[in-house]
């Protein structure tokens, strides 16, 4: 699976970023995916994150690339249920090895926003819950970064 999102967000890149990886408003823009999502993580190249829910249930990556203010880069190595690292599972090797990468390009005053995920292996139902979904983060993000 392949999948690209784009959004022109008028505001620098620097802002766009700080949104995107803020501790508040990580939160309030990822809404669209799951209430209460936050990620754990230093945003460091090389280290762990913890993409999940209020319940304890989401994604497990690495950051893979991060060149701040331009890329990031996460290879998902699996799933967190029940705050437990599942990385044998089925349905955590079915997005083992999948990529989700931001690039944020400037146009003027504004920044161009990229998002191209692709090795994803899921099922049908997944996937186009994340295809309604990414367009409504993306306008959240956009309102949040133009504040």
């Amino acid at each position: 699976m392949k999948e690209q999102y784009s959004i022109s967000i008028n505001a620098p890149r620097k802002k766009v970023w700080e949104t995107l990886w803020g501790e508040t408003t990580y939160t309030q823009w990822t809404a669209p995916f799951c209430e209460g999502s936050k990620a754990v993580t230093d945003w460091q190249e090389g280290s762990k994150v913890l993409f999940t829910d209020r319940e304890d249930r989401g994604m497990i990556a690495v950051i893979a690339r991060c060149i701040p203010y331009e890329y990031m880069s996460f290879k998902m190595l699996g799933e967190l249920v029940n705050g437990i690292e599942d990385f044998t599972s089925e349905n955590a090797r079915k997005i083992a090895g999948a990529f989700e990468n931001y690039t944020l390009t400037p146009e003027g005053d504004k920044t161009l926003l990229v998002i191209n995920l692709t090795g994803m292996n899921m099922d049908k139902g997944i996937m186009d819950y994340l295809a309604a979904a990414w367009p409504k983060a993306l306008e959240a993000l956009k309102l949040i970064a133009e504040e």
